[in-house]
């Protein structure tokens, strides 16, 4: 795939990169694994001085960081402005928090001095995707920093200006020269970045294929990998829920980055007794949102970042609905300039459907009925994913026992799942193993080394 800066919403390719050769991404990971044996030197509060300086950055920039992710992918300027500052909050975070996520741990026992150490492992490749092309690398990059670690980006292929953009942040605010690196390469290098011997773990989040050959190419090296792959995540509203603030949160949930995000409300499950009055308010709510130019301020959905997806998207939607799925909103490509998808509710949706059995990364609602809340558990399990759900019930000893039942990494509980620097962030089943964020996310890069004294 071409290395480009192709506009979803022109449709025109802006700038187009070379890829850099086998020796080069070998001699940028070299420079990288020396950075990182004088960064490893610098105490917790030394790096986290760094941190804040890109923090600063970010918060200081975010407008104009936010028009390069909107040329790029297609993001409403309003969404993107707000990833960058997650993006700040993130790196501030960690730089206030790291010193206590990894304070040597003493333990009381036989021994005379027992005591457990985190440790950084080197250079770390990063593999991430275009739907939020800032916050998926700085989720990732701003605690791998902070233990110690240098990291190396291959960032998909559509953002590489957000890439080098974000490299040149870590540059301009002071951070040692080749710690944290992108890495121009196809597709297609991605394995020899992975053999490289300096290389030390990997973490992709992506799909689901491309998953399981990093974590194979990974294994049979014996590195550490961490990925976040897809997710279909159960939206549930049970009977009694506050249905003025449940649907307008499933229509954010879903509808956010045009449905172009993982951890995201795509499969609503409703109470029988709810389903057709809810079905209304989707519809009615859904209307309202406001399609258009990225750039513009008002603007609820954007372009679809691709062409190929804005293809998928409309032959999941027509097999639903040739399956017996109605389609009650939406269901096609908007014509004219730009990838568009209208938004699209879809109901009646049940098992052996597109929108139920896989992951629609598009602008699309399949509302699901069910019967009662053992029902509702057992459709959210029925998938192969498993990242986020959200139950909506006022009776909130109700909402939890639904919650505890349910497959997945995160739920929200009249709320909205989403990834948050205080928590850990990651799915079950084929949506990937091990965590981002938090405590966890943390200590997945680090050796945690042991010490006894007798």
């Amino acid at each position: 795939m071409a290395i480009q800066t192709l506009n979803p919403y022109t449709e025109k390719i802006e700038k187009t990169y070379a890829a850099i050769s086998s020796i080069q991404a070998s001699k940028k990971i070299e420079a990288a694994h020396e950075a990182h044996m004088k960064w490893k030197l610098l105490s917790v509060k030394q790096r986290a001085k760094f941190l804040r300086k890109v923090a600063l950055n970010l918060s200081k920039n975010k407008e104009e960081y936010a028009k390069v992710i909107s040329k790029e992918m297609g993001k409403p300027i309003k969404a993107a402005a707000s990833e960058i500052s997650k993006c700040a909050l993130n790196c501030n975070f960690y730089a206030y928090n790291t010193e206590k996520f990894l304070k040597a741990e003493l333990h009381d026992t036989e021994f005379r001095h027992a005591r457990v150490e985190f440790e950084p492992l080197g250079v770390l490749l990063g593999v991430m995707p275009w739907n939020f092309p800032f916050w998926q690398v700085f989720r990732f990059a701003a605690p791998a920093l902070m233990a110690g670690n240098a990291v190396v980006l291959k960032h998909a292929s559509n953002v590489p200006e957000c890439a080098l953009l974000i490299e040149k942040i870590f540059k301009d605010s002071g951070l040692p020269k080749n710690l944290f690196v992108a890495l121009l390469v196809e597709s297609s290098q991605v394995e020899e970045v992975i053999r490289n011997p300096l290389v030390k773990a990997v973490t992709l989040t992506g799909s689901e294929a491309a998953g399981s050959k990093v974590a194979s190419i990974a294994g049979s090296e014996i590195k550490k990998a961490v990925l976040e792959l897809g997710g279909s995540d159960p939206f549930i509203i049970l009977k009694g829920a506050d249905l003025k603030k449940a649907v307008p949160a499933a229509i954010e949930s879903r509808m956010s980055n045009a449905g172009q995000v993982c951890v995201a409300g795509k499969r609503l499950i409703v109470d029988k007794d709810i389903y057709d009055e809810v079905v209304k308010m989707v519809v009615l709510e859904t209307k309202k949102l406001r399609v258009g130019d990225p750039k513009n301020e008002d603007t609820d959905i954007g372009p679809l970042a691709k062409k190929d997806i804005l293809d998928e998207v409309l032959s999941q939607v027509k097999k639903t609905i040739q399956k017996g799925a109605m389609c009650l909103l939406g269901g096609n490509i908007i014509k004219g300039k730009g990838y568009f998808f209208e938004p699209t509710v879809l109901s009646d949706v049940r098992r052996g459907m597109p929108a139920y059995d896989a992951e629609i990364f598009g602008p699309v609602i399949a509302i699901i009925k069910a019967r009662s809340d053992e029902d509702a558990v057992a459709i959210a399990n029925d998938h192969v994913y498993g990242l986020g759900a959200a139950v909506w019930c006022k009776n909130e000893k109700r909402a939890f026992k639904v919650a505890r039942q349910i497959e997945a990494g995160i739920v929200a509980i009249n709320g909205i799942a989403k990834s948050d620097p205080r928590f850990p962030f990651g799915g079950t089943k084929r949506s990937g193993f091990g965590r981002e964020l938090g405590s966890y996310g943390i200590k997945e890069f680090v050796n945690i080394k042991t010490i006894i004294a007798n």
